[in-house]
């Protein structure tokens, strides 16, 4: 049960006169989504055009300062980085991660939050959204043979790890992130730090194992299990690796020293959800000392408390006997491309799945949609409270008031919206000296694509390269 007296708001409603006078001043909040009022960008980066979406990124600068935040930093970030600018790329990465790290709370905007609509807040970031700019940072950092400064974001996803875990028990909820361990243990290994890369790929492999396969329907990568197996043998874990071989049936398995080099490739596949606005109608039980709304065909009931009001908020709240409320879901953006391979050395290397970012973000998002929906229910109250009570003085104030309440109604519909849908991978040997690899993608809807890519490798050397493919089949970005 949530009171809207422990949200400190009762003084907000007694001075909502003045408030509202002040507030209808200003400019109306806009009905658009998120993604609606950032269509030119979008439109840019979803055609490939990412000098483009850069352009007007840097035309947007005044957002480092704004709300929005968070998000300019992370969308620079992300485009600097696609196009190879990762020095560059990293320093909007930083300025993220520190936002959250320095980020404190404003009550005033918390509060009158619950007044107008929660968009008129500073947007912190989902908990895989910070994951993931750390995750970019690190891999511009291994692009650049930056091994150490990798490790530093090593250290800090770990850090992260752990608030995830602090901040749910329960294992049915997102608060274990897979591709982020394995990803630790690619790090480790880079620096040759087999001990530790084992580790971070045991816990990615108890991850995929427990949680990702059930929730997300991600399974173990087969590349994972060689990654285990190989770290196990050169951290001399006799036991760990004996056992593993059994567990995944890989009792043929032999730790054979890569002759030349190896490439890491990673494919981006796809544009994560965005969200959107639905509504839900509630209809309102006065029974007893509590209010209750009630949302029959969901299964909904939210109750709040009625004490420590006066008589006339009681009378505005009495009145309450129907209305709907909007709250944000995600979109899911389909992805055109469903498989890809990658032929090297005359053999085929399957990209596998190790994140599947959209699954991932409706997740977090439908565990707290329950204090979403209290959130804007408390809102809702207010506000037709406060209409009450103000239209008792002054009815064309009150009507005013209702206008601008009904105006500003809006859900939350921010994220980082040019994330992948989902992220695969593949480790491949390579001879030392110039070869290439062919990377072929595939879709029941999509005609095949073939790209060629030449590198040149020295002896023992690690490559890691990201190729994004940004086509989906939800039709915002196909002609």
């Amino acid at each position: 049960m949530i009171s809207i007296r422990h949200l400190n708001l009762k003084s907000s409603i007694l001075n909502l006169k003045f408030v509202s006078c002040l507030l209808l001043t200003a400019c109306v909040t806009s009905c658009a989504s998120y993604y609606q009022s950032n269509y030119k960008f979008n439109r840019e980066f979803e055609k490939g055009d990412v000098s483009g979406a850069l352009n007007l990124l840097t035309d947007k600068s005044s957002e480092a300062n704004g709300r929005d935040r968070f998000l300019y930093f992370v969308n620079k970030g992300l485009v600097l980085s696609m196009l190879g600018r990762y020095d560059e790329s990293n320093l909007y990465f930083e300025n993220a991660y520190l936002f959250w790290e320095d980020f404190k709370v404003d009550y005033f905007s918390e509060g009158a939050s619950y007044l107008i609509n929660p968009t008129i807040t500073v947007y912190r970031g989902e908990d895989h959204e910070h994951l993931m700019l750390l995750y970019y940072k690190a891999l511009n950092f291994l692009k650049m043979k930056k091994t150490e400064e990798a490790l530093v974001e090593c250290r800090r996803l770990n850090i992260r790890l752990q608030q995830l875990r602090d901040k749910y028990q329960s294992n049915s909820y997102y608060r274990r992130d897979a591709f982020i361990h394995n990803l630790m243990g690619i790090i480790y290994d880079s620096d040759k730090d087999y001990n530790n890369a084992f580790i971070a790929y045991k816990n990615a492999y108890e991850s995929y194992r427990d949680e990702y396969e059930s929730l997300f329907q991600v399974s173990v990568p087969d590349q994972l299990k060689i990654d285990l197996l190989r770290t196990a043998w050169l951290s001399d874990l006799q036991t760990e690796f004996e056992n593993y071989k059994v567990a995944f049936d890989m009792n043929d398995y032999q730790y054979k020293e890569v002759e030349g080099g190896e490439l890491i490739f990673f494919w981006h596949n796809g544009l994560t959800p965005f969200k959107a606005e639905w509504g839900i109608n509630f209809f309102i039980d006065h029974g007893g000392n509590q209010l209750t709304f009630r949302n029959r065909e969901l299964g909904l009931s939210f109750s709040f408390p009625k004490s420590g009001y006066s008589r006339d908020e009681l009378d505005g709240l009495s009145r309450l006997e129907f209305f709907r409320v909007v709250f944000p879901k995600y979109i899911e953006r389909p992805n055109y491309y469903t498989e890809g391979s990658i032929q090297a050395n005359g053999q085929t290397f399957n990209l596998q799945l190790t994140e599947d970012i959209n699954k991932v973000a409706h997740k977090a998002l439908e565990e707290r949609m329950g204090f979403e929906m209290s959130k804007a229910l408390i809102r809702l109250a207010l506000k037709k409270s406060s209409e009450y009570v103000v239209k008792k003085d002054n009815k064309k104030l009150g009507a005013l008031l209702g206008l601008f309440n009904t105006l500003t109604e809006k859900a939350d519909t921010r994220n980082w919206q040019t994330l992948p849908h989902s992220i695969y991978y593949a480790r491949i040997p390579m001879p030392s000296g110039q070869s290439s690899i062919i990377i072929s993608l595939r879709g029941v809807r999509a005609q095949p694509d073939e790209r060629t890519f030449t590198y040149e490798f020295k002896k023992g050397q690690t490559l890691y390269h990201t190729f994004s493919s940004l086509e989906t089949t939800y039709g915002i970005n196909r002609n």
